[in-house]
């Protein structure tokens, strides 16, 4: 693995964004990126390929592809933390999600989980 340092530029606004790797333009060849540094240590970029990009990368720099995480154990935690008496109790309350369907209180509840798991309101977890 060749750990020789390249030169990188990044530059971005709200709407585009350029990638160069040693003066190279790769932005057509990447979806994404991130940039991290721990102090004392040398910059590290993951880029994160383009779906347009098949198997194969030409660049110098070493490239770490990006897998983006399992959402699996993050969602058990979370779910693991819901009371389940709250959930019902706020689903009941919640009449803008009621609408008399069938399987309402269970399309709330997912609502509610949804809206909780994205912030937009914390429920009380259970000690």
């Amino acid at each position: 693995m060749d750990d020789e340092l390249h030169q990188v530029r990044i530059t971005a606004d709200q709407v585009t964004g350029t990638v160069a790797l040693d003066g190279r333009d790769i932005s057509h060849q990447v979806c994404g990126y991130e940039l991290r540094q721990y102090a004392g240590k040398p910059a590290e970029l993951m880029l994160r390929l383009s779906p347009k990009v098949k198997d194969e990368f030409d660049g110098l720099a070493r490239v770490v592809v990006g897998v983006d995480p399992d959402p699996g154990p993050a969602a058990a935690a979370f779910l693991s933390a819901i009371d389940a008496s709250e959930l019902e109790r706020h689903a009941l309350n919640r009449h803008d999600l009621m609408d008399g369907g069938p399987n309402e209180l269970v399309r709330a509840m997912l609502r509610l989980l949804q809206e909780w798991a994205s912030g937009q309101w914390q429920p009380e977890v259970s000690g």
